[in-house]
């Protein structure tokens, strides 16, 4: 994976943890993001739960609304990325 670290990339994160509810989330995301780039996202995250789950590119495509392109994507991400995917997950699902 290429190299992503730079100091306005820690300070993003920063932000990001230091939020402390949705609404915060919703307030700086919406500021942040469009909300194209917010629902991309969003989508992926569901993609990435669909397919731990075992459900099958069409499956997935259809229920979610996505191409099989950026099911693709995100399944090689959790296959062999950096585990951030994996790592969410489990953090959302450990609640």
């Amino acid at each position: 994976m290429v190299n992503l670290q730079s100091a306005s990339i820690d300070r993003l994160f920063e932000a990001i943890l230091n939020l402390k509810t949705t609404e915060d989330c919703y307030k700086f995301f919406e500021d942040i993001c469009t909300i194209k780039e917010l629902q991309d996202m969003a989508q992926r995250l569901d993609v990435a739960f669909l397919l731990t789950e075992g459900m099958n590119y069409q499956k997935i495509s259809q229920e979610v609304n996505v191409s099989t392109a950026t099911i693709s994507r995100v399944s090689k991400c959790l296959n062999y990325g950096s585990g951030g995917y994996k790592a969410a997950i489990e953090q959302i699902k450990g609640k």
